[in-house]
This record gives C-alpha cells, sequence and structure tokens, in this order.
C-alpha cells in the first residue's frame, strides 16, 4: 500500500519538527510549509492526501487557506485537520463551516493527533465506498432508499428532518458538524430548519434512538457528531 502523503502547514520550527517525527515515524510521507503562500503551492505540487493546518500563519491565515482549497474543484477533496489554540474556538467554527473535517488543540498529545489522522483518512475512504448504501453502525440501522431505521433490529419513526440529521451524521462518524452545516444538510418540510431547532431536532432524535442515542455526541461550542468507532 503507497504511504499516505501530509501537508503539515507551521510556522514555528519546533512543532513542525515534533509533527514531522511523528508523522514519519508512522510511516506517512511529510512535507512542511511555513506560510499559507507555500502551503498552497505545495497542495498542488506536493498533492497531499491530508493538510494539517495551523490557523496562525505569518501571511495567508490558515482559515483563508483552507477556504482556497475548499474551493477548488481538484482540491476540495483533501481533508484538513486544523491546528488551534485553546482559544481559538470561533475559528473552530469558521473552519469546520469553510469544510475542515477536525481539530486539534495546542499544546496537543502527539498520540491523539496521531489517531485523528487516521480517522480521518479512514472516514475519508469509508465515503468512497458507502454512499447512498445502507449502514449498519453501532446497533443502528439506516436504510436510505426507503429512509427507514432500525436499532437492534426494532423499527424506529423517524420524521424527515430527525432521518436526514441521522444519515449526516453517521455517514461520517467521528467527523464534527456545526449547526449550520447541519442546516444546510437538511431540507425537511416538516420543521423549520434553523440553528438553534437542530438541539431540539437532536433531542428528540436522541429520544426516540433510547440508549443508541448515546452515539449522537454534542461538541460543546461547535455542534454534533456520530461516535467514532473503535
Amino acid at each position: 500500500m503507497d504511504k499516505k502523503k501530509i501537508l503539515v502547514v507551521e510556522d514555528e520550527a519546533s512543532i513542525q519538527e515534533l509533527l514531522k517525527f511523528n508523522l514519519e515515524r508512522n510511516s506517512y510521507l511529510v512535507e512542511i510549509a511555513e506560510s499559507g503562500e507555500d502551503a498552497l503551492d505545495a497542495v498542488l505540487s506536493f498533492s497531499p492526501d491530508l493538510i494539517l493546518l495551523d490557523i496562525m500563519l505569518p501571511d495567508i491565515n490558515g482559515l483563508e487557506v483552507c477556504r482556497t482549497v475548499k474551493m477548488n474543484p481538484k482540491t476540495r477533496h483533501i481533508p484538513i485537520i486544523m491546528l488551534t489554540a485553546l482559544s481559538e474556538e470561533a475559528d473552530v467554527v469558521a473552519g469546520i463551516e469553510l469544510g475542515a473535517d477536525d481539530y486539534v488543540t495546542k499544546p496537543f498529545s502527539s498520540r491523539i493527533l496521531l489517531a485523528r489522522v487516521k480517522a480521518v483518512l479512514r472516514r475519508m475512504f469509508a465515503l468512497e465506498r458507502v454512499d447512498g448504501d445502507f449502514i449498519n453502525i453501532l446497533n443502528i440501522q439506516i436504510d436510505p432508499s426507503c429512509r427507514s431505521v432500525r436499532v437492534g433490529g426494532e423499527k424506529v419513526e423517524l420524521t424527515f428532518t430527525e432521518f436526514e440529521v441521522l444519515w449526516l451524521l453517521a455517514r461520517q462518524p467521528g467527523r464534527v458538524f456545526t449547526r449550520y452545516q447541519i442546516v444546510d444538510a437538511v431540507r425537511g418540510d416538516d420543521y423549520p430548519v434553523t440553528d438553534r431547532s437542530v438541539d431540539v431536532q437532536i433531542v428528540g432524535l436522541r429520544k426516540k434512538l433510547g440508549d443508541a442515542g448515546k452515539n449522537i455526541e454534542t461538541v460543546r461550542g461547535i455542534g454534533y457528531r456520530f461516535r467514532e468507532i473503535s
């Protein structure tokens, strides 16, 4: 199997070295970009399988880099994990809204970062295989062809909007979705979908799923995600 290529966009030398060492030790090919402009050049020349992107960069900030990558049809498929400071919650939300797939806060554990990298790469591979197909995940069975949901074999009646929310989250376990992303993805006629009404939908969905509803996790200050499969 070919080694996965990771572009690290980070201007601090100590963090560059730490990331490069740990990623290469885990059999990834690594290229470093120290600025936003260098990152955009490297995305085209290096063709990474994943980008680790710091938000605070000396020229173009990470959010603008993310926006540019995700707006380009040739590069928008590349997953992005943002590296952020603990105080940058608003930037995390903005990055995810722009298409970032996950985030890790500084200071970070190398083990946690590597786990996030593996999870995002695994998720991207899985997406190529499950699009439009039946899903059986953590005791929940979802069939989009007839819009049916079963928990442990027992049928669960969901509204149009509840089904759309569950389908969105369950297709990409571990990925965080903001409320606005959920609103954009859900176009139901049976409920006026707004950012705050998403919270009401989640409460109702969890209740109908019973114990399996615990698999829908709240990410404080950001949104929601379906529990990562271990």
